[in-house]
């Protein structure tokens, strides 16, 4: 049985907070020094790219995590 969680080492990420009455994205860009070790619930992960993983959040928000694990062994992990 596969896990329901992931170990992923994200950094910087881009808050997705909605739209304006526009249409318009309202994004929040989060820049760290770094990356960190964080457990994920696989539930959450919506996309991966080969720059980032895209979660959803809290109140509809979604968060495009850069990550440093390759793409291929990422998308080992989650097939």
């Amino acid at each position: 049985m596969k896990s329901k969680y992931i170990e992923l080492t994200l950094g910087s990420h881009i808050i997705s907070h909605g739209y304006d009455s526009n249409n318009k994205e309202i994004t929040e860009e989060v820049t760290v020094s770094g990356f960190s070790k964080k457990i994920v619930a696989i539930s959450r992960i919506k996309s991966v790219s080969e720059k980032y993983i895209l979660t959803d959040y809290v109140d509809g928000r979604w968060i495009y995590w850069e990550y440093e694990e390759a793409f291929d062994e990422l998308k080992k992990q989650l097939v």
